[in-house]
């Protein structure tokens, strides 16, 4: 499907932002019909959760919450990234195995700053003479995090500071009401999480978000090992964070940064398993077979530590494709050797893969984040079978193929333990895992064929 098909579309969503540089207080000129227009749809979306805790039970909101207010919506952003079709003058690089890291060399990325010397925010309507801080504290419409914020002397500290060019996330208070009033206070350790989820330490103007698949955050999770990033996605309802946290104004800059105002609270976000959990509709196949093979415990289990990783996801609809017989013979007692197995061949550990940045624990080697249009990776999975990602972007879309058939559907589920990336075909070895010969591709496959693509005798290798 050819990406052109969505540029109007792109463009629409992106008239709802307000794109001139100003500050919060003056909003209330030019931004106030826009913020009571989007209450209309967070109104929707809350009573959308609201049903949902009636019919589900009394602890989803809490589910829901944790997740990301509703991580439904992250699968709302599929549409604009589609199938894109592959240049033939660019075609995906296969390197050999073990070829996983970009070039290094060459010019960067256009919409990445450089990182020597300060970066100097643009200076529309006047030089600012406020910090993000003060920014945010002075403003009538971000007085709910501003009293946040001045519960931790070091941050505050932070963003009145020049360590760095700042880019805040900023709730309005707006976004505050949406949380229920019998809703108990979080402790003051999340509270800090939640705030520091909100804030990069690098500098993201309104065009460089518009062009960045993920963005680096302040807040670092135990089991992740780098910074947890935020998704950034222009879909139909305008351009979100994290699929749904629109932006209501951008480019408010400051003397140290600059702040972007959004319509919802961004929430840290839980472990991959949990988030499989609260999509059943899209997932329910896959956490049966995680149960089944014992892989769910595992996950769950704090005896096996690691620092991120990458699971690319097949939905229902993927495993229906496997056809009756292979699905039949996997959710049997005969094949839940070969089920696990298989689930392993999804699951890379260690590393983690986003769109537009790669962090690798096993390696000493600094996180990669800029990239070329089209770069290759040959990521070890727990089977201990190389998975062969080819990654190509065109412009503010991308397209991300799996041993050279199955695509991500839905790129950059966030998650406090690593990334889900969901795949729209069960990946399954090549017949020749060292050529990378006969991939399977769709056709039909009989049981015994796709035994013959595992060694389930031999031992597979620890999570």
């Amino acid at each position: 499907m050819r990406f052109i098909q969505y540029i109007p579309l792109a463009s629409v969503a992106s008239a709802l932002v307000i794109t001139e540089a100003e500050v919060f207080q003056t909003i209330e000129k030019s931004g106030k019909q826009l913020l009571e227009t989007t209450q209309n749809v967070l109104d929707n979306a809350l009573g959308r959760v609201a049903n949902s805790a009636k019919t589900v039970g009394d602890n989803v909101y809490e589910r829901i919450h944790n997740a990301g207010c509703d991580v439904e919506s992250w699968l709302e952003g599929s549409p604009f990234l589609e199938e894109l079709e592959e240049d033939p003058h660019h075609p995906p690089h296969h390197g050999p195995p073990g070829h996983h890291k970009p070039p290094h060399h060459g010019p960067p990325d256009h919409h990445k700053p450089p990182h020597h010397g300060p970066h100097h925010p643009p200076h529309h309507g006047g030089k600012p003479n406020l910090t993000v801080y003060e920014l945010i504290s002075k403003s009538k419409y971000t007085t709910k995090l501003a009293k946040l914020i001045n519960e931790y002397d070091d941050l505050v500290e932070a963003l009145n500071g020049t360590k760095a060019n700042y880019t805040v996330f900023a709730p309005t208070d707006a976004a505050f009401e949406k949380i229920p009033e019998h809703a108990h206070k979080p402790s003051k350790e999340f509270l800090k999480k939640l705030l520091t989820y909100h804030v990069s330490d690098d500098f993201y103007p309104a065009g460089r978000v518009l062009h960045s698949y993920t963005i680096p955050t302040l807040y670092t999770p135990d089991d992740l090992g780098h910074a947890q990033r935020l998704t950034v996605r222009v879909t139909l309802k305008g351009p979100a964070i994290n699929f749904y946290a629109r932006l209501v104004a951008v480019n408010i800059f400051g003397t140290n940064g600059v702040i972007h105002g959004i319509d919802s609270i961004l929430v840290p976000p839980p472990r991959v398993v949990d988030i499989i959990d609260l999509l059943p509709g899209e997932f329910s196949t896959l956490e049966l077979a995680l149960g089944k093979t014992g892989l769910l415990e595992k996950f769950n289990s704090t005896d096996y530590p690691h620092e991120g990783g990458t699971f690319f996801a097949p939905s229902n609809f993927a495993f229906k494709k496997l056809g009756p017989r292979i699905n039949a013979f996997l959710f049997s007692k005969y094949g839940q050797k070969y089920l696990k197995a298989l689930l392993e061949y999804h699951v890379v550990v260690n590393q983690t893969l986003y769109t537009d940045a790669f962090y690798d624990a096993t390696s000493i080697e600094e996180a990669v984040t800029d990239r070329p249009p089209y770069y290759h990776y040959d990521l070890p999975t727990a089977l201990g079978k190389d998975l062969a990602v080819d990654v190509a972007r065109y412009g503010p879309f991308v397209s991300i193929r799996i041993n050279g058939f199955s695509r991500v559907t839905v790129h950059d589920g966030v998650a406090s333990d690593g990334v889900i990336q969901v795949v729209s075909d069960v990946l399954i070895p090549p017949k020749n895992a060292a050529s990378g010969e006969e991939v399977w591709t769709g056709e039909e496959m009989s049981v015994e064929e796709f035994k013959a693509r595992f060694d389930v005798e031999e031992d597979n290798a620890e999570l």
